[in-house]
């Protein structure tokens, strides 16, 4: 099976990854619609096959991981992905991505009881293939779905960058995986964040919200080359992760008390660990719950959405390899997350601008 073809059993369009059959359907149907400006059901599916016909020309690919089967305390980061492109239905931003050559792939497919293949058994693969796929020898999970499609992807667009709208931060993963295996450049992580995710494992579970950046400094080699950007509730002090794991912290409190010296700082890091690129996973509670309250662990005394949008115009400079926005969780939200959405399209906004 060619790359091309094994993307359409991979992904669905825009929106559809979150299986729905009647709760839900008709705002899904709604947002598809506008997304791919059609105006009935059948063409939804014709625009979507029209974008993965465009991958090879791209510069930057989107794709949703409506998932949150890998979160914590609170779930409803599976809405996030539909939320945000629907807040980003603007013509200013549609123009933007056409002119750059930026195409949204669709969304992964989600089983919404399963989070990665190493986790299942057998007999449940079987079944769960038999449902999605026919039978097909295809991951059935979203995170391992995801690391196989962002492969694909990476073989019909090798130089495009990618750029993922979860779901929960484990959503993180894939992305550093096929990171470490196609990258041929010194690259980083950037990652705001009010939390460490810092745990090898969380109730024996490998990959999910709090483990996923152990694992991706694993890959890193634990040279410093993670660095964490908002840190403020964690059950261990700075000290231990930077000296167990040789992370760079740059913790809340310090940022607020400086923030133009935070930004020199995190730069003149990145720098000194020769960083020539770096994906930057921006989990929304590393702002401020002022501004960020509809995700599933909002914190107080975070980052200003206008420390965020400055960090992402100065990485923008050095290089933005892949990058995403994390755990927003529109149900979450007194508002409905309404204002939580318009900050997190607002950061996809900055981001693509930086990326291209």
């Amino acid at each position: 099976m060619d790359a091309r073809t094994e993307l359409t059993h991979l992904l669905r369009p825009a929106a559809a990854g979150l299986y729905v059959v009647s709760t839900g359907l008709a705002e899904q149907r709604a947002v598809q619609r506008k997304l791919y400006g059609v105006d009935d059901d059948a063409a939804i599916e014709r625009a979507f096959q029209e974008a993965l016909d465009r991958v090879a020309s791209a510069r930057v690919l989107i794709l949703g991981v409506p998932s949150d089967v890998g979160a914590g305390y609170r779930r409803g980061a599976n809405l996030g992905p539909q939320a945000i492109r629907g807040a980003l239905l603007d013509d200013e931003t549609r123009t933007f991505m056409q002119a750059n050559a930026i195409v949204d792939v669709g969304d992964v497919r989600v089983v919404p009881q399963l989070l990665h293949d190493e986790m299942l058994s057998t007999a449940q693969i079987d079944r769960t293939r038999a449902a999605l796929y026919d039978g097909l020898p295809l991951p059935v999970s979203p995170l391992s779905i995801e690391e196989r499609a962002l492969g694909l992807l990476s073989t019909l667009a090798p130089a495009a960058k990618v750029f993922v709208l979860g779901g929960d931060h484990s959503v993180a993963w894939p992305v550093a995986a096929h990171l470490h295996r196609v990258r041929r450049d010194r690259w980083g992580v950037v990652q705001p964040d009010a939390h460490t995710d810092l745990l090898p494992h969380r109730l024996g579970v490998p990959y999910c919200f709090a483990t996923w950046s152990y694992h991706a400094n694993e890959l890193l080699g634990r040279d410093g080359r993670m660095v964490q950007v908002g840190t403020r509730a964690s059950g261990r002090d700075r000290g231990h992760w930077e000296s167990s794991l040789a992370v760079r912290q740059f913790w809340a409190e310090e940022i607020l008390r400086d923030p133009d010296g935070a930004l020199d700082a995190v730069m003149a890091h990145l720098q000194s660990r020769g960083v020539e690129s770096v994906y930057f996973t921006n989990d929304i509670d590393g702002t401020d719950a002022a501004w960020a309250d509809a995700t599933g662990t909002p914190e107080a005394a975070g980052l200003t959405p206008e420390w965020i949008v400055a960090l992402i115009r100065r990485l923008g400079a050095l290089g933005i390899c892949a990058a995403d926005v994390v755990e927003v969780a529109p149900p979450l939200g007194p508002d409905g997350g309404a204002r939580t959405v318009a900050l997190a399209a607002r950061y996809v906004r900055e981001t693509l601008r930086a990326m291209v």
